[in-house]
């Protein structure tokens, strides 16, 4: 019998396509405002670089101002995101958080 289990860290399913592309970021979190500059994005989710980590499972809120050449069109767009973090992991010198986005609103 096969015994189902849920992927971990090292071999997670990716659901989207990332893109690297270094944002600065304003996030709302538990514990206040916390400044970090994205290093990869996608349609469902984030990673980050910050010298703060929001803990696992906690809420944040942030605005992305996407440049108009990543959208495709003729100006730039404010993306407003809700998400959760999802994980913490270190590369380096660098300590990055993972977030999964639940909801987002365009302003053009």
């Amino acid at each position: 019998m096969t015994v189902w289990q849920k992927p971990g860290a090292r071999d997670a399913i990716r659901t989207a396509v990332r893109f690297p592309l270094r944002l600065a970021l304003h996030l709302k979190t538990e514990d206040g405002i916390v400044e970090a500059t994205t290093r990869e994005i996608s349609s469902n989710g984030l990673l980050f670089v910050t010298t703060h980590l929001p803990k696992i499972g906690s809420s944040i809120e942030f605005t992305m101002d996407m440049p108009s050449e990543v959208m495709g069109w003729a100006s730039d767009v404010s993306i407003h995101c809700m998400g959760r973090v999802v994980r913490h992991q270190h590369s380096g010198q660098e300590t990055m958080v993972a977030v999964v986005i639940d909801e987002y609103s365009l302003k053009v």
